[in-house]
């Protein structure tokens, strides 16, 4: 037999997020979920498959939106292959400031702050604005994070804790 200590590996411990994706067939992906288009983070929001002739594969037709430009993609791959798909995390903090070079001063719950989400264009950033500025209300920020981009989705008032 062989010696075993030529087979012993040693693992690395990685954080948390080591891996930014993960394979799943093709045809397992559902609308709604997400998948990886040209290296983008994107949500599925419509899927089609067509079957081909006698002795082709299925095709599954994926339209997707970037989760952070808002950029739509789209990709065909035979039902069989893996594709990748984004690990998407979802995290709701709340709003502490707004710096004036627009970025958000955010807290977990654990304590811990962040001040490198930026107020994001458009509906979300008027909603932050209008909610904490504006009404001065306590207001919680929701923040996507995939593929070591992040971005504010959403805001909403905090419930009181009265």
């Amino acid at each position: 037999m062989a010696d075993d200590a030529q087979h012993e590996h040693t693992f690395e411990s990685a954080d948390a997020g080591a891996s930014t994706t993960y394979p799943m067939q093709c045809s397992a992906l559902r609308k709604n979920g997400f998948v990886v288009i040209k290296s983008r983070p994107c949500k599925i929001v419509e899927m089609s498959t067509s079957k081909t002739g006698k002795h082709g594969h299925a095709k599954v037709h994926l339209v997707a939106i970037d989760i952070f430009t808002g950029k739509k993609l789209e990709d065909l791959c035979p039902s069989t292959h893996n594709m990748d798909v984004p690990n998407v995390t979802r995290k709701e903090y709340q709003l502490l400031d707004v710096s004036d070079d627009g970025f958000l001063s955010l807290m977990a719950d654990d304590g811990e702050t962040k001040d490198d989400v930026k107020v994001p264009d458009g509906e979300v950033g008027e909603k932050i604005e209008k909610l904490f500025k504006t009404e001065e209300k306590d207001t919680n920020v929701i923040v996507l994070t995939s593929m070591g981009e992040e971005v504010a989705i959403e805001a909403k008032e905090a419930p009181s804790k009265g």
